[in-house]
């Protein structure tokens, strides 16, 4: 009798980072878990392969049990029950509720022996401050991100003695897949176009026309879709608050607010240029990324857009894994000069990159900036550069050019 064809796992099964790292924080911390991240990013079906019980905000009966109190939430969750260890829950969506910390805290204070708690948002869960105690020591942030090179190549933790990981390659598909769709699991996964663009657009109207309504004082709701509209021609640009005032007709501090809250719901990110003087940073302007590089249409905007948000999945993911202080910057100065991104390891530099779609000529900032601030390493990273079976890392040197598939497949 022949034997069966080995099973192929579907594409809709793959494995995630994120589910690792939840499975090492419930076996070695008591900390509440702070699941964070932009919509459809994969946060409750993260938490939910572990949880053996949930509390969905959006859902009626548990919103009821969730505004009786921690002593009804225990009576639902059952903990008085003798059971071999705590109770792993799920508390789904906890930010929509205005009284959040003072839950989450009065259940943690009085059951944390009995449970441990698995907490998602999609908003910022320490943006909003709506009065109750600190929370600070009851909890652990983790932020989530989409699909990267590196985790498609190992879903695994990475090595805590070696933060950077060996370079792996990932099948042409898959990074033709990640380029032109995104990484949001739905239309990575999926890869129909003509799917990708209603999610996206579904997405952005759902951020702005319910999230934003519903969870801030903003009500200038078409002139924050305006806003969305220029943000997503304009990644890799530096705000210029007085041009956005202008375009929008509102003030400069209002242009300021409003794009804290689209960073603040997970649209995108700004960075700041770095400067030792931490001060001096932070009066510059700062540079607009969507955290969605597949609707950016201009290939050297993607190009960068890509390469950054894969920057900050992994100074995110490493810093929330203890492996250090991690921070990603841009560089810029008075002559002009600029290098698109740096990576700051325990206040010091410690890599720069400069992103091109294509071209193999080293841009002279790059040497420039690494002599100026003493970094180990510098790359030219290249989008349409083939990949190479060797570490970009292997030693300190001058400036690199390296392939962007060779580079990401390192990080996290």
């Amino acid at each position: 009798m022949p034997s069966k064809p080995p099973r192929r796992r579907s594409r809709a099964s793959r494995p995630r980072l994120y589910a690792a790292v939840l499975d090492w924080h419930l076996d070695r911390d008591r900390q509440m878990a702070f699941v964070a991240g932009p919509r459809q990013v994969g946060k409750t079906t993260a938490c939910r392969r572990r949880a053996e019980a949930v509390l969905d905000w959006d859902n009626a009966d548990d919103r009821a049990v969730i505004l009786a109190g921690p002593a009804a939430t225990a009576r639902h969750l059952a903990l008085d029950r003798l059971r071999a260890g705590p109770l792993v829950a799920l508390v789904d969506d906890i930010h929509k509720f205005g009284g959040w910390k003072g839950f989450l805290k009065g259940v943690f204070d009085t059951h944390g022996d009995r449970l441990r708690l698995l907490v998602t948002g999609s908003s910022r869960l320490d943006v909003y401050r709506h009065g109750g105690d600190s929370l600070m020591g009851r909890y652990l942030l983790y932020r989530l991100h989409p699909f990267s090179v590196a985790e498609i190549a190992d879903p695994r933790l990475p090595d805590e003695r070696r933060v950077i990981r060996p370079p792996r390659r990932i099948p042409a598909a898959e990074w033709r897949a990640l380029w032109e769709h995104g990484g949001f699991p739905e239309p990575f996964l999926k890869r129909d176009p003509r799917f990708t663009r209603r999610w996206t657009a579904l997405r952005h109207r759902q951020l702005v026309r319910e999230d934003i309504r519903d969870l801030t004082r903003v009500h200038e709701l078409g002139r924050i879709e305006m806003l969305v509209r220029y943000l997503e021609a304009h990644s890799g640009d530096q705000v210029v608050y007085s041009t956005l005032a202008g375009l929008l007709g509102v003030a400069v501090d209002t242009a300021r607010r409003w794009i804290g809250t689209l960073a603040g719901f997970y649209l995108g990110f700004t960075l700041q240029p770095w400067h030792a003087n931490v001060a001096r940073s932070l009066r510059k302007e700062p540079k607009w990324y969507l955290r969605d590089w597949s609707v950016v249409s201009d290939p050297g905007k993607r190009a960068e857009t890509f390469v950054g948000c894969h920057l900050l999945k992994a100074v995110e993911g490493w810093t929330d894994l203890g492996l250090g202080a991690f921070h990603l910057a841009y560089l810029r100065d008075k002559e002009r000069r600029e290098v698109d991104f740096v990576v700051v390891r325990d206040g010091r530099p410690w890599f720069l990159v400069a992103v091109k779609h294509s071209g193999m000529e080293l841009r002279g900032s790059l040497g420039h900036f690494q002599r100026q601030l003493g970094a180990p390493h510098a790359f030219q990273v290249v989008i349409d550069a083939d990949d190479v079976a060797a570490d970009c890392f292997a030693r300190p040197g001058g400036p690199l050019v390296v392939p962007a598939r060779t580079f990401l497949s390192q990080l996290l």
